[in-house]
């Protein structure tokens, strides 16, 4: 499916930051893989990004879990990889998939140091969602079915931050939902990078909050964004830039930067006012509606 396609490279271009901060941050460090199904080819994907950090590896230990049912290839496609893997890895496969993590974080020892999970089920379920919070810090990527309360559900198990995409594929296959969830704007801010930098060749769009379909290119069209940037201060009142850009990361598909794109838009057009009225379009600037414009 191009969802899984996509899903992959969002997994490895994260994965791709968040190894890095991690060795950095801790000595040790839990990365947990859990799949209602066995997804033989992310998994593998994620371990051959481990491999490629080798030297930051050293002195370090890393744990992988991958929680998966239902693939008889899985173990010798690990294999292959974990055979070349720096000695302070360990990887566990672990069956039963999702509904085992908070019994295999806890074994592992997660809670305390970092600890990504990618959570890819049916529904949202609480007691996996929780485990996947007890890392410090902690992130989350999940995907499940187009429509459920991902966003509600990482909010109830502790996250501070979250967002949220549909994935659709111009083939007419259903639509997948994947979530982000963290407690660091840094950790956000890599994940929305991530999301726009995937290749929009793989015959996906994503479809956001508003049900607005956009196309996945590294400088995405703003006026959608602009219009719900509209939106929130007709809701809000006036707001500074930096809340407007919190706003697009947490409540949009779009990343902070592209606020300012379109905030600059919204202000060569007229349809809002900045105070003070020149300068740089900074953080503290406050920026208002300019007349009515219809929301719909």
């Amino acid at each position: 499916m191009p969802t899984d396609a996509v899903l992959r490279e969002l997994l490895v271009r994260h994965l791709e930051t968040w190894l890095p901060g991690a060795l950095h941050r801790a000595r040790r460090a839990t990365l947990a893989l859990a799949y209602a199904g066995g997804d033989a080819g992310r998994a593998e994907a994620a371990l051959r990004v481990v491999a490629g950090h080798a030297e930051r590896l050293r002195g370090r230990q890393l744990t992988v879990l991958v929680l998966a049912d239902g693939s008889e290839e899985l173990p010798a496609r690990l294999g292959a990889v974990e055979a070349g893997l720096p000695a302070g890895v360990a990887v566990h496969l672990v069956p039963g998939g999702p509904a085992r993590l908070p019994v295999a974080v806890k074994a592992a020892g997660a809670a305390g140091a970092p600890l990504l999970s990618v959570v890819d089920a049916d529904a949202a379920d609480p007691a996996v969602l929780t485990a996947a919070a007890t890392g410090k810090p902690a992130d989350v990527l999940f995907a499940t079915a187009a429509g459920a309360p991902a966003r509600a559900a990482l909010a109830d198990a502790g996250f501070r931050l979250t967002t949220e995409v549909e994935l659709v594929p111009a083939d007419g296959a259903p639509a997948r939902l994947v979530a982000f969830a963290s407690g660091s704007d840094k950790s956000l801010e890599a994940f929305k990078e991530a999301l726009w930098a995937v290749d929009g060749a793989a015959g996906v769009r994503y479809r956001d909050a508003a049900g607005r379909l956009l196309d996945v290119v590294p400088a995405p069209e703003t006026g959608p964004l602009g219009h719900e940037l509209l939106a929130e201060l007709t809701r809000s009142g006036p707001r500074t830039v930096t809340e407007l850009r919190r706003h697009a990361l947490t409540a949009t598909a779009y990343r902070s930067s592209d606020a300012v794109r379109a905030l600059t838009g919204l202000l060569a057009a007229g349809e809002v006012a900045r105070e003070p009225e020149d300068g740089r379009l900074g953080g503290d600037v406050l920026i208002s509606v300019l007349g009515t414009r219809p929301l719909t």
